[in-house]
């Protein structure tokens, strides 16, 4: 309810980069979750985005961003979401991405499946990359960074049948679990834009990676997610592109 309503009026923004926003709702989103973790967890562990440190002390840790996709919310673009996820050590055990605008909770359990509200979800059947639709994102760094995405976004836009960019990692994984895109893939992420849309995914029966051959975790800032079908073409034009911009 924080987010719906300030979408509705004046948002002020600051600015932690150059293009890199934050506003008055991402902190006092986080903040009411973290009162309410606190309240029935004050042992557990917390890791979010705006105002604690990401020190893990605890077996157990919620890592929070409570607000993904910012740039879209700053401008009044009802496209973004808060993403929720309980690890125990290094293992996700639970994950959640509300998506307020559209009343969507996306969420999985370890072994239990995904689900969006109260339906099981899964990943689709697509085998064809050039039937595939896909979607990325770009960095708040691309202006300075050397892994800008622009190289790979250009040559996959003409191997899939169309590449989409919403603005909000947690919601782009949610939709590869629904089948609702065969792929997605970016760079510069943090383990707050990842933790609980890995999960999900994975227990729509998708399949998650590096876009490099490097073992995944949520500490990489690079992901490759899919249905799993498609997961060998979409790497192997990522990584040959990868290579030709070195």
């Amino acid at each position: 309810m924080i987010l719906k309503k300030g979408i509705a009026g004046k948002i002020n923004v600051k600015f932690k980069g150059r293009i890199n926003p934050v506003t008055e709702f991402d902190i006092k989103a986080e903040r009411h979750i973290i009162s309410r973790i606190r309240k029935k967890y004050p042992m557990h562990s917390i890791m979010a985005e705006e105002e604690q440190g990401n020190k893990i002390d605890s077996e157990f840790c919620w890592i929070i961003d409570p607000l993904d996709g910012t740039v879209n919310y700053s401008h009044h673009f009802p496209v973004y979401a808060v993403s929720m996820a309980l690890y125990k050590k290094s293992q996700p055990l639970a994950g959640f991405v509300h998506d307020p605008e559209r009343e969507e909770l996306f969420w999985a359990a370890q072994g239990m499946g995904a689900f969006l509200n109260k339906k099981r979800i899964k990943v689709s059947g697509e085998t064809k990359l050039h039937r595939s639709l896909l979607s990325t994102g770009f960095a708040y760094n691309i202006l300075t960074a050397r892994r800008n995405n622009l190289g790979m976004y250009a040559r996959m836009s003409k191997k899939a049948q169309a590449v989409r960019r919403s603005g909000s990692a947690a919601l782009d994984l949610c939709w590869v679990a629904c089948g609702w895109l065969d792929g997605y893939w970016e760079y510069y992420l943090a383990p707050w834009d990842t933790a609980a849309g890995v999960l999900i995914v994975a227990e729509a029966g998708g399949e998650i990676s590096c876009i490099d051959n490097k073992k995944y975790s949520i500490f990489r800032n690079d992901i490759l997610a899919s249905n799993g079908k498609i997961h060998h073409q979409i790497k192997s034009i990522l990584n040959a592109t990868r290579m030709r911009n070195r």
